[in-house]
């Protein structure tokens, strides 16, 4: 099976809109819409169909079927275990993988809730069969709405604490060898905040820039250096080995950290990363079965 190339793929969706006298406008956001993205065989088509309502759509969802065949298809607002987010009220989704390896992204959005659904900064008007934007025409798309933010001095101490709060209870899961446990706590919480740092890191060298989703971009920004002390921080399941991580994760986000506190003249807890480290390299030499902590 050929894949089939962006021009028929936007041609089909262009089609699909002007056939169906319920669309009214179509619009354009995410990679595709951004100017300082290189694009690749592998990038979705993110697409906003403007219709009347969206009920008739959702009565039967064999309507996407004109798009090809599927090899999966998602609909977060028929999902009960991971509903959509909030700000999804009012539109439809149909998140649709094809068998040729295409993908298209699309949401349903009633007119009246356009404006809403097209403020994000890489939203480009590709239709529109009443002039609904000619009264507030779209700016030109760009990635500004997600470019990093200097962070505030509160939201760089709670960063800080909740890394170094985290790491405190990770001690005694590694203690107690609770593989799963740990791997949890360590990428769902102590992870992020190192995620959370590096961009502010980023910021503090190069400016607003845009850090990619989950960190996509950070190759671009970081020191060769910094950057391998970051895969650094991704490990396998044994025990050994995670000690080891948990250091070169502290190790990374202190460096990090204190160039980010000098650069917007913040305070850094250096107290509170002593004794989380100490904690740390204590619980590592507890023998198993000790009876006390200290």
């Amino acid at each position: 099976m050929a894949s089939r190339n962006d021009r028929q793929m936007m041609e089909l969706i262009l089609h699909v809109a002007r056939s169906n006298a319920r669309i009214r406008a179509v619009i354009q956001d995410g990679s595709r819409s951004n100017p300082s993205v290189s694009g690749d065989i592998f990038q979705d088509f993110d697409i906003i169909y403007i219709v009347k309502s969206v009920r008739p759509f959702t009565r039967d969802h064999r309507w996407v079927d004109v798009f090809g065949e599927r090899m999966i298809m998602q609909m977060p607002e028929d999902m009960e275990l991971y509903p959509p987010d909030e700000s999804m009220k009012g539109g439809f989704s149909y998140l649709l993988q094809f068998l040729d390896g295409n993908r298209i992204d699309l949401t349903l959005v009633p007119v009246k809730h356009s404006k809403r659904f097209t403020e994000d900064s890489l939203c480009k008007l590709l239709l529109d069969k009443d002039g609904l934007f000619d009264g507030s025409p779209l700016p030109p798309a760009s990635d500004r709405d997600y470019l990093v933010e200097a962070p505030t001095a509160r939201s760089f101490a709670d960063c800080c604490n909740e890394f170094w709060y985290t790491n405190s209870g990770l001690a005694k899961g590694l203690w107690r060898k609770e593989m799963i446990l740990v791997k949890e706590l360590y990428h769902r919480v102590i992870h992020e905040a190192l995620v959370q740092m590096t961009e502010w890191y980023i910021e503090s060298r190069h400016g607003a820039v845009n850090a990619g989703k989950f960190g996509k971009y950070f190759e671009r920004y970081l020191e060769p250096e910094i950057y391998a002390q970051f895969l650094a921080t991704y490990v396998s399941a044994d025990w050994e080995s995670n000690w080891r991580c948990v250091y070169a994760t502290i190790d990374l986000f202190r460096k990090m950290a204190l160039e980010v506190a000098e650069k917007h003249g913040y305070e850094y807890r250096m107290d509170e990363d002593l004794n989380v480290s100490a904690f740390l390299r204590h619980v590592e030499q507890l023998p198993a079965g000790a009876t006390t902590i200290y």
